[in-house]
């Protein structure tokens, strides 16, 4: 059995397929050849860059599985996949604590003032080292601020985890309302649950500090002009989530305005070509979509995703 990981693959993963007896090649091939190399292969995996549509699953029918790395399956037509029979897999809950920890350095970043900070100071620093120190001295903290989850899966919660942890209130909005608890766990085998009740958007949009959007590609932006003049003035956003979820061209408008302080974002509406007035404001805190890629997630990642593989195949 041949598996074409054409976004790569951790080598924990592939080690642990090849003692399943599989061939695992990590050769990445652009889209418009997949169709044909993918008629040597029994089975192919991606991250979030490689689509696999309607199209290039007609084109081969010889593939018996799909495997995605990760949470998000946009870039998948997964039932269209399925109705051909053709499995498809996925590692939802291996990168969750990665991306909320990132959430919260983009959120640090704003409200301390880096991202403007490491841009100016090695060219001012040694000229400008007051003034530059009186400009970024009005930070604030995050304890005791309400942060606003859109999108309460995996990582909303995990997100929402870590800001029970610093003392933030949480207030979380999901498309399937809920109750559930959020458990903290500490040394020494201790831990505490804290109940947390999904509420409307519109209550996350008026009552929070601070936002982190936590959902899958929308057909329209979740954030745009209208949700942001509902939000408390000088509030903090960040997208790690997917591009298109935020409308840009409204995003600068109230950053520049000031009715949002800063934003932290890890994905953008044009991936990998975003736009120039987002890549180059100050009060925006940039990543290149990284949200999972730390070594803990991907070993993660690659023995779930090969476990998966195995159990599919060894039936």
């Amino acid at each position: 059995m041949k598996i074409l990981a054409n976004d790569g693959i951790d080598p924990i993963g592939k080690e642990l397929l090849e003692k399943a007896g599989f061939q695992v090649d990590t050769e990445t091939i652009p889209q418009d050849k997949l169709a044909e190399a993918l008629k040597n292969y029994d089975a192919i995996t991606v991250r979030s860059a490689t689509k696999v549509r309607k199209e290039l699953i007609d084109a081969v029918p010889n593939i018996k599985l799909i495997g995605r790395g990760g949470v998000g399956m946009d870039n998948i037509d997964v039932e269209y996949a399925r109705s051909q029979g053709v499995a498809v897999v996925n590692t939802p809950a291996a990168s969750s604590l990665s991306v909320a920890e990132l959430v919260f350095s983009h959120l640090f970043t704003g409200i301390r003032f880096l991202q403007d900070a490491n841009r100016k100071m090695p060219v001012e620093g040694s000229t400008q080292f007051n003034n530059l120190k009186k400009a970024y001295a009005k930070g604030t903290e995050l304890s005791g601020k309400t942060i606003g989850i859109i999108g309460f899966g995996r990582i909303g919660r995990a997100t929402a985890k870590v800001a029970l942890g610093l003392g933030m209130n949480v207030l979380a909005y999901d498309l399937y309302p809920s109750e559930s608890e959020i458990t903290l766990e500490f040394q020494g085998g201790k831990s505490v649950s804290i109940p947390i009740k999904t509420v409307s958007l519109d209550e996350v949009i008026t009552g929070s500090d601070f936002f982190s959007l936590h959902t899958p590609f929308a057909d329209k932006p979740i954030l745009g002009a209208e949700e942001f003049a509902k939000m408390k003035n000088g509030v903090g956003i960040v997208n790690c989530s997917r591009g298109g979820t935020i409308d840009e061209p409204a995003l600068i408008e109230a950053l520049n305005s000031g009715k949002v302080s800063f934003a932290g974002l890890d994905v953008f509406d044009n991936e990998p070509t975003p736009l120039a007035g987002i890549l180059t404001h100050p009060k925006i805190s940039l990543t290149p979509h990284i949200g999972a890629s730390t070594n803990e997630a991907q070993e993660r990642i690659g023995t779930e995703l090969a476990t998966l593989i195995i159990e599919h195949f060894k039936k």
